[in-house]
């Protein structure tokens, strides 16, 4: 058979030129790619947060008896109320935004 060789601890062998090049490379890419994950997450952070904050609404908004709501929508200093009464007539009413008070209201034919 051949020779026995003794096995090599990590002080014996010199590390190889390419090889110590790998490594810095593969540890600076980790840097950056950690770096990068963190910047979008900042930025993510940073530009939802005002998305977060609930628009100002009145306390309560009181619609005619025998109506109920069907949908919502906010407007600059508006709220219009889709609503559907007993008989089954749609109407939209515009609302003041901050009082809740009755601006318009439209019946919208079927």
């Amino acid at each position: 058979m051949g020779e026995s060789h003794p096995i090599a601890t990590g002080d014996e062998i010199p590390e190889p030129r390419r090889l110590r090049q790998l490594r810095r490379l593969v540890t600076a890419l980790t840097a950056t790619l950690i770096l990068g994950v963190i910047t979008i997450v900042a930025l993510l952070v940073i530009r939802l947060a005002p998305l977060a904050r609930a628009p100002d609404l009145p306390e309560a908004i009181r619609l005619p008896p025998g109506e109920s709501a069907r949908a919502v929508t906010l407007g600059s200093d508006w709220i219009a109320v889709v609503t559907v009464d007993g008989e089954g007539r749609e109407r939209i009413r515009l609302l003041d935004r901050t009082t809740g008070a009755d601006r318009a209201s439209l019946l919208i034919d079927n």
